[in-house]
């Protein structure tokens, strides 16, 4: 993962709200320029600080690398702007309130690059589109955020990791519906198992009875959720009853996510990734003993464990 910096201007509004950076690839001489060289240096999942008004109003994260692109509408802003240049997406986040870097140059000073730095030691932007960022200088920046750099890189690893998944699922189902040495019937007990329902469902029931989290006893409002996920279990464990948790939803979205897990003996072990206050204002209490679990779930747990939780 790589820090750059892009200086917006009037430009800002549109990249950082439609989602993208774009370049020119040449200067107007047709020469190339080193701050649009750099977009094709970008990595998806790199940080990108957006500087505006003298100050760093956004977060991003790099959705793709450049590619190709002819010019926006930008209307008469960069009229002069050759028509061919490089676009790179990028998820932007707006920060709590723009910070204003003049008032922390005495520490940000000594961190500036020797060369093609952004700014000037007094705060003041120097003339860049997009460059890079030492990690000096990126960790200051990170700092004077207060956190707001991590949750932002918190949320996209959540996503990114959520659509992974769904897409490992999407091909273990492919690859379930195309075999021909099981029957059926058997076939479609295993894509049931995945949604939590069918042949799972009911042997799950035989074992848990209630969301040791919650206390909600009612079915209807509890998920069959897999302890070793669906995508990883053999065919056996896919319907085996004690490879299961009945889970609220949101108790289930943190325990499927790696944010809780449980040892043997049933206590909560919560991520150092979760944010703070959220199993508060969820009213789950950190420290309850959720009760113990028979010697075939610890082996899925100890899955669980070892290979889902945020560590």
């Amino acid at each position: 993962m790589k820090y750059w910096w892009v200086s917006q201007g009037q430009t800002y509004k549109q990249e950082v709200y439609e989602g993208f950076m774009w370049s020119p690839k040449y200067s107007k001489n047709g020469r190339h320029n080193q701050f649009f060289d750099n977009m094709t240096k970008v990595e998806p999942g790199d940080v990108i600080f957006s500087y505006f008004n003298q100050a760093i109003n956004a977060i991003g994260i790099a959705q793709s690398r450049a590619k190709s692109e002819p010019k926006p509408q930008f209307g008469k802003v960069g009229a002069n702007w050759s028509n061919e240049g490089w676009l790179v997406d990028v998820e932007f986040s707006l920060v709590d309130a723009p910070l204003s870097l003049s008032k922390h140059m005495d520490t940000l000073a000594s961190t500036l690059p020797s060369k093609y730095s952004p700014i000037k030691v007094n705060g003041d932007g120097n003339q860049v589109y997009l460059c890079s960022l030492p990690v000096p200088m990126a960790n200051e920046l990170k700092r004077l955020l207060n956190g707001q750099v991590e949750g932002v890189l918190a949320k996209h690893d959540a996503i990114d990791t959520v659509d992974q998944n769904v897409n490992l699922d999407d091909e273990e189902e492919k690859l379930l519906a195309s075999r021909t040495d099981i029957g059926e019937r058997f076939k479609l007990q295993l894509i049931k198992a995945r949604r939590g329902q069918g042949l799972f469902r009911k042997n799950l029931s035989d074992v848990e009875s209630v969301c040791r989290v919650s206390g909600v006893t009612v079915a209807t409002h509890l998920i069959a959720s897999h302890i070793k996920p669906w995508r990883d279990s053999t065919d056996e464990e896919k319907i085996d009853g004690n490879n299961g948790l009945l889970l609220s939803p949101h108790v289930d979205h943190l325990f499927d996510r790696g944010y809780i897990t449980f040892s043997d003996n049933g206590k909560m072990i919560v991520s150092s990734e979760l944010s703070d206050g959220l199993l508060k204002h969820w009213a789950i209490e950190p420290t309850k003993h959720c009760g113990e679990f028979n010697d075939f779930q610890k082996e899925y747990m100890r899955y669980h464990r070892d290979n889902m939780f945020k560590k």
